[in-house]
């Protein structure tokens, strides 16, 4: 999956959309990539002479990615609904993720049940495990926001 259906899916835009580039998809899996530039907004203030991919932007980018598979795969008309964090859980931060490396997702769709949903989620940076999550989150139709 390239940027353009993409974007087509996440409502997200620069400087928030975190998948570049969706590497395979299945059923209940998706392993996507996010190319970490230099240029990246963040790292004008997180930190200006080490810069480092906040923590909460990773969790950002395997949601997302989780998005996609749900979108996807698994709902029947995915541009009338968003789908937001309810919780976040077993979140752990193994290693730095700097500007170059390449992030590579994987998540899996763990259990779906009417309008939630649970994933487990890790990124890795060349092998090196970088963070793993367990997230629910919550299907909403849009003309419910």
């Amino acid at each position: 999956m390239h940027i353009n259906e993409i974007k087509s899916l996440l409502p997200h835009r620069y400087p928030f959309l975190l998948v570049d580039r969706v590497l395979e998809i299945g059923e209940k899996h998706i392993v996507a990539i996010k190319n970490v530039s230099a240029n990246e907004e963040f790292f004008n203030g997180h930190f200006p002479s080490a810069p480092v991919m906040p923590g909460v932007l990773l969790v950002e980018a395997l949601a997302q990615a989780g998005c996609l598979l749900t979108l996807k795969n698994h709902i029947e008309n995915p541009d009338e609904v968003i789908i937001v964090f309810s919780a976040i859980k077993n979140a752990r931060f193994r290693r730095p993720v700097v500007p170059g490396d390449q992030l590579l997702m994987e998540v899996e769709l763990a259990n779906a049940r009417r309008n939630f949903l649970t994933m487990k989620g890790k990124a890795t940076v060349e092998g090196d495990l970088a963070c793993e999550i367990e997230a629910t989150a919550a299907i909403v139709p849009k003309d419910k926001l």
